[in-house]
């Protein structure tokens, strides 16, 4: 498999600055072999892609970009915390939280945008356990949110 970051850019992305947290917590945390990332909204060189609540403001589509964008925030947040990619040795589960209306039930294929991410990203080793909830609101009005757990070398 090649490097994560070379199967980004075949992909045409690259991993962003990571994003400044929004209130009192950290990006991402070490412990053991284990990096836990916060939850990253659709910030894009510091700027929400959307607002508002799929199903409404926002389409499926709109919103599985937003769920990739969180995603490679995510790894942002890993790199930055291990300071290579390739010392991840397997996506171990992501959470991805959906502000959607009450009649809403696609997170699941929102949430793809984030999973098939990983995929891509890391082959096999981006195979991963997920949960895609349906949520009221989140911060900043986004739409979505996705945090990461990834086992490391």
């Amino acid at each position: 498999m090649s490097h994560p970051e070379e199967n980004l850019a075949e992909l045409g992305l690259k991993l962003p600055e990571v994003a400044k947290p929004v209130a009192a917590y950290v990006t991402a945390l070490r412990t053991g072999n284990l990096v836990y990332t916060s939850g990253q909204l659709p910030l894009r060189e510091g700027t929400l892609i959307a607002t508002g609540k799929v199903g409404a403001e926002v389409t499926p589509e709109v919103a599985a970009e937003c769920a990739q964008q969180c995603a490679l925030n995510a790894l942002a947040a890993v790199k930055a915390e291990i300071g290579d990619l390739a010392q991840v040795k397997r996506v171990v589960k992501a959470a991805a939280f959906i502000a959607s209306t009450p009649d809403f039930t696609g997170q699941a294929q929102v949430a793809n945008g984030a999973s098939e991410l990983f995929g891509q990203v890391f082959g096999e080793a981006g195979q991963h356990a997920r949960s895609a909830v349906g949520v009221p609101v989140l911060p900043l009005d986004a739409p979505v949110e996705v945090e990461l757990i990834v086992e490391v070398a």
